[in-house]
């Protein structure tokens, strides 16, 4: 002890404290509770205690992959963190879960998708270019035949993707375009589950479409063309032709500014469909060609109907087509074209009819653009078009202005020295078919027309003259083209180039026939024997069926006689004026008829006898120009008795011009 240092008294330590006891749960063992515990002790080692369950309990096992939503989400996020540094375990495994087919015993459940889905809305900032192959995975997944809730949620995953990634804009629009296309129907689904109508899904498609181009309008350009990769080929089935050209109509609804594409490109896939039918045609024998139209079904059902009996008679062609002969089934498949023809061209019918018939002008006036944009870029540059013009028959003839609108356009493409030939006389046989066929087309544009017609062969025929040798359709071919459609025009429409009786009192100077029968507006007849007993000798060179059929009528009605000239014409060959001789030094001397060259064909030196509005025979759209078209109705007293050429033997003797010549001597200038 050490001592106080002021008392020097020694000073006592302080007394140890004792610990203070913390309060406890834990109650004081007692004798009771070593009776309890020796009694719960068991009596041997070996023995167990019985465990009872409770049967009440409902006991789930737990699917591996449905996690909760949050978990998901954290799931996704991780795993494409470590896809960024390489790691594809977990990257793999989320790909895995929509390239798995729905039937598929390991598919994943609806709640899995919907969670998984959500989590990828989430992470969107995270799927760049670098995870294009989950993007894919999920583009490809089976998504558009699911419940309502998971295709909205889905459609929002896509609107998100190509906002926050535009690279994926084409492949999104692919995939929707790709359903227009070609509807899942019954394919994708789970057993069990009930199939989604192939309307349905494509009405879908059109409201994912809808919201995508509402949040990226410049996405328009880039769907355009899909649009036209994803056209179904030539070969494809009614149905799909019919689907797309209507699903094509519709995304016209919702994207106006897609318009004149959509409808340029229907146009172009129908000519090409048109000219291959006519082309297959030609290509058959006659008597195997000429009746496939004749014999296609009155399709006098709906369209919808129509089709639904396709899809059921599409199961009994493979075993059936092994047995058909070759010919008849070359038949078969031009009858499928022209019932694709057929219900492509009722469906652009129904599309421009409201446009022409309706109120607003505005509307009329960008349908006319069109259609006329797609006559001088699609239809007019393409041979033998049969059927696709129409369109712009039926409705050029919906007003005055609209005809008068029409033939001044085949005017002006038929003179436009900047054009191909081959598109001016095309043009040409346009206005000419027009004018003759149209039961809208007035009298007097059919004199107009005649009238600048026979002006313009009046200065052909002063440039071509002087230097013409013979009929040669190598170096003259417009003057050709346009005197053709002038026979044409004239066999169809001569009762319009008649004077009636006030033009016939005004006007002192009308030739009047030695029958006082037909009398004609001046100059009708001055400009057909002018121009046909002309250096040029176009008889020669006209396609011998319209030649033929003028010959008739013009005899008939006492407008001009020239079957002593088609007889004449009988002995010329066109190759003494054209070919490989027009490089020689004796070009202007004949060429001596051998019986090689005898037997050599002259059609290839002459014009067709295209006209592009002859006769409309599909059945179902034909309704459309009934009211609209002029069939061709013989003249009384010549073509009722069936007697083609009454007084042409008469003639025989008039006819001895000299062999070899190319032009009549008694022309008339």
């Amino acid at each position: 002890m050490a001592p106080n240092p002021r008392t020097g008294e020694p000073v006592l330590p302080p007394p140890a404290k004792q610990p203070v006891r913390r309060p406890t749960l834990v109650r004081k063992r007692d004798d009771t509770d070593s009776g309890t515990d020796r009694a719960r002790t068991p009596s041997s080692p070996s023995k167990r205690l019985k465990v009872s369950f409770d049967n009440d309990i409902q006991v789930q096992v737990m699917d591996d992959w449905e996690k909760a939503p949050a978990i998901v989400r954290e799931e996704v996020r991780r795993a494409l963190e470590r896809h960024a540094r390489g790691d594809d375990s977990a990257y793999d495994r989320i790909k895995e879960i929509y390239t798995t087919k729905p039937a598929a015993e390991d598919a994943p459940s609806s709640t899995t998708l919907r969670n998984y889905t959500a989590a990828l809305v989430s992470s969107i900032s995270g799927l760049d270019r670098s995870c294009a192959g989950l993007v894919h995975a999920v583009l490809q997944s089976v998504w558009i035949v699911r419940d309502e809730d998971y295709v909205a949620l889905f459609s929002r995953l896509l609107g998100n993707l190509v906002s926050a990634q535009g690279v994926y804009l084409g492949d999104v629009l692919r995939m929707l375009v790709g359903h227009l296309a070609d509807a899942l129907g019954r394919d994708g689904l789970s057993p069990g589950e009930s199939p989604v109508p192939r309307s349905q899904i494509q009405k879908r498609a059109h409201a994912a479409l809808r919201y995508l181009l509402r949040l990226i309008p410049s996405a328009s350009g880039v769907l355009s063309s899909i649009l036209t990769s994803l056209f179904p080929h030539s070969s494809a089935s009614k149905r799909a032709h019919v689907d797309y050209v209507q699903n094509l109509l519709k995304v016209i609804e919702y994207a106006p500014e897609l318009q004149a594409d959509a409808l340029s490109l229907i146009t172009e896939r129908l000519v090409k469909i048109d000219v291959q039918v006519q082309v297959d045609l030609e290509d058959l024998a006659d008597d195997v060609g000429d009746g496939v139209v004749q014999d296609i079904p009155n399709l006098k059902s709906g369209l919808s109907q129509d089709l639904d009996d396709e899809d059921e008679s599409e199961d009994d062609t493979d075993s059936s087509d092994e047995e058909i002969d070759p010919d008849a089934q070359r038949a078969k498949d031009i009858t499928t074209n022209v019932e694709k023809l057929d219900c492509i061209l009722d469906i652009l019918f129904t599309y421009y009819e409201p446009q022409f018939t309706g109120i607003s002008v505005r509307a009329r006036d960008i349908a006319l653009d069109i259609l006329f944009s797609q006559f001088t870029t699609i239809i007019l540059p393409t041979y033998r078009s049969r059927h696709t013009q129409f369109l712009l028959f039926h409705f050029a003839q919906t007003s005055p202005a609209l005809v008068d609108n029409f033939v001044g356009a085949c005017v002006h493409y038929a003179f436009d020295k900047g054009r191909p030939a081959i598109m001016r006389q095309s043009a040409a046989a346009y206005l000419a078919s027009f004018v003759a066929r149209g039961i809208h087309v007035p009298s007097q544009i059919v004199r107009d027309v005649f009238d600048y017609l026979g002006g313009q062969l009046t200065i052909y025929r002063a440039e071509y003259e002087s230097s013409c040798r013979g009929p040669d359709l190598r170096r003259y071919s417009n003057y050709y083209s346009l005197l053709q459609a002038l026979l044409y025009i004239f066999c169809f429409r001569w009762r319009d180039l008649e004077a009636g009786p006030e033009e016939q009192a005004d006007d002192e100077d009308i030739p009047l026939s030695d029958n006082l029968e037909h009398v004609w507006i001046p100059g009708i007849k001055e400009t057909l024997t002018q121009n046909i007993f002309s250096k040029l000798n176009p008889l020669k060179v006209c396609s011998p069926a319209i030649v033929n059929e003028f010959a008739k009528i013009a005899n008939h009605l006492g407008i001009v006689y020239v079957f002593h000239l088609l007889e004449t014409n009988k002995r010329l060959r066109l190759s003494q004026f054209s070919g490989p001789a027009s490089q020689d030094l004796t070009f202007g001397i004949p060429e001596r008829e051998t019986a090689l060259s005898g037997r050599k064909d002259e059609r290839y030196q002459q014009l067709d006898e295209y006209f592009p509005f002859d006769p409309y025979h599909l059945p179902r759209s034909k309704r459309w120009v009934e009211g609209d078209y002029r069939e061709w109705k013989g003249i009384p007293g010549l073509h009722e008795d069936g007697d083609a050429s009454g007084s042409e033997d008469e003639e025989d003797e008039d006819s001895d011009a000299e062999e070899g010549t190319a032009t009549d001597e008694e022309s008339v200038d």
